[in-house]
């Protein structure tokens, strides 16, 4: 098995005159967390983008455990997808679901769990994130932005992935929280043995 989880191949990426991604490579081992600091607007969610493929590099490759997501159709990045769960910035929860539909949307797409399965796979997921049955029936509307946060990793980590991104997971956070999710992130590594970038 490859020591590499995440590699990043001379990746050029380009919006308008601005060029965001200019030959960037960089090799992700698998278990390791790899913590990606520059300032704002210098590529950081775009790079995360690409480990997925909700973008593509204008040139150069992205491989992601061995498969090379150069031209592959959206069919095609799904099991890569189920590899590397995503933790987005804004934590990109379905303000039209509560947070039990949220952490299930995964499963019930990709998955051929049974319900009963799916209820205890999304408790599970909670409980690692340290939130407990109170908040299933929750909006996302009502939930502070750290409790937000934690059900956007319950959702990540849904579909037990061997990777998860975390596109800046404390923005928006005080101090107190933001430290708190820094120490959920490291035990969920420490726990679940997941590539972190």
């Amino acid at each position: 098995m490859d020591a590499s989880f995440i590699v990043y191949r001379n990746l050029h990426k380009r919006f308008g005159e601005n060029e965001v991604l200019r030959g960037d490579g960089v090799e992700v081992l698998r278990g390791e967390t790899l913590v990606i600091l520059c300032g704002s607007g210098s590529g950081k969610s775009v790079l995360l983008k690409h480990t997925i493929g909700l973008m593509v590099p204008d040139r150069g490759r992205v491989v992601v455990d061995g498969i090379d997501l150069t031209g592959l159709s959206e069919e095609a990045l799904m099991p890569v997808r189920k590899k590397v769960g995503m933790l987005f910035q804004g934590s990109a929860l379905f303000d039209s679901m509560d947070v039990f539909e949220n952490v299930a949307y995964a499963l019930r797409e990709h998955t051929e769990l049974s319900e009963e399965e799916i209820d205890a796979r999304v408790r599970e997921k909670l409980a690692l994130v340290e939130l407990d049955e109170t908040v299933l029936t929750r909006m996302p509307s009502d939930l502070s932005g750290g409790m937000r946060k934690r059900v956007a990793l319950a959702r990540a980590i849904a579909l037990e992935p061997e990777g998860i991104l975390y596109d800046e997971p404390t923005t928006g956070l005080d101090p107190i929280t933001a430290r708190a999710i820094n120490t959920l992130i490291r035990n969920l590594q420490r726990t679940l043995k997941v590539t972190s970038v």
